[in-house]
């Protein structure tokens, strides 16, 4: 499935912010690699050309990245034009001798992720053409448990197909090892809050995913994986292709081993929860029957007229608003025109797999690619998937001529956006305002994912991976970290009011306003960023976090410090004004010493839950009882300061006391925004 892309940086770096090495500004944009253009010509779709072409550009990359195997299929009218693997899919035994298996296409099997969700789509649909399903009815009536909801619109199929639903992010039970749960206990066991109300925020959902495929498992009255694998794989030839876990033992010893790390050892087979988000495993020609089939040139899976509805946008600007003006969900598919053509497509990500399949229906073409490990960089799966999936269309289907990107924004022609996107006509009704400045600084701030924890201890993630958005005096924008997911700083040029082109790219960013503000960015048919308070924005509250855990350890050691120097220089112990202040001081460095020892454990627990190791409810228990405690220890910091002054104790000690308070403050601010006070452990 698609697990955050990439969610493993995210888990990386919260530990850091956790940890508080973080400092928590973001750095000043710098100007984009330079992206060598497509060529002019088309090159020749033949089997020959792709396959010299992929043999030049996947093995190089490959050892630049330190991926061990990958595997390539490109399909059009229905035939194969090219089916590659490179290196290996096991890495063999030096000491016993067993040698490493090398990647075949049509016989190595891939973990796939979150591509998996385009047969749960189909299955979905196949029950809408049945009658048995309605994509906008209530998708209550069709389970047997309770699904607490928020909103009174009610959640629709729709919903649950283009990631519109509103559910936060859940971790637990997502990637493991050993024997799955049944779907219904993944899903009626403590499911994700609802936090937005459906149709309105894009924010992809594996547990909307679990839904869709539980609901065609209630309706057609057989277990989902026998289901799909009866009426789509099978169905399209995907003869060695299943959504079991474990796989069934004439697959088991095809299977690619995973390598979450560069010359790391493999990992164990990964399972996937709920399954019809991400658990299907299959050989790169196998998806190429699922592409054919899907650009009508193969078995039929769907009538042609529901095909184009799970290409069409799925919602319109009646529920969406202004992000309806960007990249939108289709049913199960994702919008990634380029080069002027519609193209269809959905990536995948586990621990160690990664994948992307994408459809150009005007072409009849299909194009997945595949690896086996994330590589030595944090981005260079990307790099591979994409240069394969763009590099097919840019040689092979180039459309709409492009221009030389610009290497630096400061030298960029203000006409060199994406060739995709229509140029403005300043005499059209809605041309863009001739105050590009002022609309850019409307833009301007701090955003966070709604792909999300928002009711539980892990908001706190909510710290790490804010983007930045800043204004530039030419009216461009600068967006850090790149919302295209490798690029470190990306740049946009408004196109037309309330939509944002890259400069040199294909992105796109939409915005959403709310009494004129901005309050969210749409960044893709899934993804949708929103405006943070100064109480949530990371670049304000790691600096403050960082300076009170500071000036906690220093009231902390100062007491052992001030009692050796006065054994040294036989001083005199302070006097105190009394009793209630000797008891608030006692409860304020107790509460001091809880909090420095609460952060230290979310450091760990968060590190372990994103790491995916399950975490005791016990444990998660404990550190929010030492949460409570070091915010209650603020109304002690409070007394002792009161009494102190009453008591008049000295400048310097009043001094100290207040650091403390400051001190813990500014642990209870972050204690309260974040969600660490919430006594709910689910994860």
């Amino acid at each position: 499935m698609t697990f955050s892309r990439p969610r493993r940086l995210f888990a990386v770096a919260l530990c850091a912010a956790v940890a508080l090495t973080v400092a928590g500004c973001a750095a000043g944009p710098a100007a984009p690699p330079p992206q060598p253009p497509p060529p002019a010509a088309t090159a020749p779709l033949t089997p020959a050309d792709v396959t010299t072409w992929l043999d030049g550009l996947v093995p190089a990359m490959l050892d630049r990245t330190g991926i061990p195997g990958a595997a390539v299929s490109v399909v059009r009218d229905g035939q194969v034009i090219a089916a590659r693997g490179y290196g290996v899919a096991t890495a063999g035994d030096p000491a016993t001798g067993e040698p490493a298996r090398p990647v075949d296409a049509a016989d190595t099997l891939f973990r796939t992720g979150s591509v998996s969700k385009v047969a749960t789509a189909v299955a979905v649909l196949q029950q809408v053409e049945q009658g048995r399903i309605d994509l906008d009815a209530d998708v209550r009536g069709y389970l047997d448990f309770p699904l607490p909801l928020r909103f009174d619109p009610p959640v629709t199929m729709r919903h649950l197909l283009s990631h519109t639903a509103g559910f936060e992010e859940r971790i637990r039970g997502v990637l493991g090892t050993g024997d799955p749960a049944p779907l219904r206990e993944t899903l009626a066991t403590d499911p994700p809050e609802q936090v937005f109300a459906p149709g309105t925020t894009p924010a992809y959902s594996n547990y909307g995913y679990g839904l869709a495929g539980y609901v065609v498992e209630r309706v057609t009255g057989e277990p989902f994986e026998r289901y799909v694998q009866r009426a789509v794989l099978d169905r399209a030839g995907m003869t060695s292709s299943t959504f079991a876990q474990p796989l069934p033992e004439p697959l088991a010893g095809r299977m690619a081993d995973g390598f979450a790390t560069a010359g790391g050892p493999a990992q164990p087979f990964e399972v996937v929860q709920p399954a019809p988000a991400g658990s299907l495993s299959a050989p790169a020609t196998d998806l190429a029957r699922l592409a054919s089939a899907l650009l009508g040139t193969g078995p039929r899976l769907l009538a042609p007229e529901t095909v184009a509805l799970m290409r069409a946008p799925a919602l319109g600007p009646d529920s969406l608003g202004e992000l309806a003006a960007g990249p939108r969900m289709g049913l199960g598919l994702f919008e990634e025109d380029r080069n002027g053509h519609e193209i269809r497509g959905h990536g995948g990500d586990t621990r160690s797999f990664h994948s992307h399949l994408q459809l150009v229906p005007d072409q009849r073409l299909g194009v997945f690619v595949t690896a086996n490990g994330s590589g030595a960089g944090t981005q260079d799966f990307l790099q591979l998937t994409r240069s394969v999936v763009h590099g097919v269309v840019d040689r092979y289907v180039p459309g709409t001529p492009q221009p030389v990107p610009a290497a630096a924004p400061e030298a960029a022609d203000p006409d060199a956006a994406d060739p995709d996107a229509a140029t403005p006509d300043a005499t059209a009704p809605d041309a863009v305002d001739p105050d590009p400045a002022g609309r850019a600084a409307a833009v301007a701030g701090r955003y966070e994912s709604a792909r999300a924890p928002f009711s539980t201890f892990l908001e706190v993630v909510n710290l790490v991976g804010q983007v930045t958005v800043t204004d530039r005096p030419d009216g461009t924008l600068a967006v850090s970290p790149g919302v295209g997911g490798v690029a470190p700083t990306e740049f946009y040029r408004e196109s037309r009011p309330g939509v944002w082109q890259q400069i040199g790219g294909t992105g796109r960013i939409t915005t959403r306003t709310d009494g004129g503000t901005v309050t969210a960015l749409g960044t893709d048919p899934a993804s949708t960023l929103l405006r943070v308070s100064p109480a949530r924005d990371s670049a304000v509250v790691l600096p403050v976090l960082a300076a009170a855990v500071v000036l906690l350890l220093a009231g902390l050691l100062a007491v052992p410090v001030d009692a050796l120097a006065r054994r040294r220089y036989a001083a005199a112990a302070p006097v105190s004004p009394g009793p209630l202040d000797r008891t608030a001081q006692w409860l304020t460095r107790t509460a001091a010493a809880c909090a420095l020892v609460a952060l230290a454990g979310w450091s760990a627990v968060i590190g372990a839950i994103l790491g995916l190791t399950d975490v005791p409810a016990a444990a998660l228990h404990t550190l929010q009882a030492l949460q409570w405690f070091s915010v209650g220890g603020l109304l002690a910091a409070v007394v002792a300061l009161v009494t102190g002054v009453r008591g008049g104790i000295g400048r310097s000690r009043i001094a100290g006391r207040v650091l403390m308070l400051l001190g813990l403050a500014g642990t209870t601010w972050v204690a309260v925004a974040f969600g660490l006070l919430s006594l709910d452990v689910s994860y």
